[in-house]
């Protein structure tokens, strides 16, 4: 897991549980079309699959 991955937020927040807004602020996505690159760690791969629903997820090099 060296690599990087790209997150867009593709649907909105507003009927999911508060826990799952944490966790797209945590990733640094505000809105609908944000994209983030961040490191491919056992972290943020917990993230990504919290919100799996509301984001389309890219691993880039």
């Amino acid at each position: 897991m060296a690599g990087r991955l790209k997150v867009t937020q593709i649907k909105s927040k507003v009927s999911e549980k508060q826990y799952q807004r944490d966790t797209l602020r945590s990733l640094g996505l505000k809105r609908i079309g944000d994209v983030v690159v961040r490191e491919d760690t056992p972290q943020n791969r917990g993230y990504v699959n919290t919100v799996a629903h509301l984001v389309k997820v890219e691993e880039i090099d």
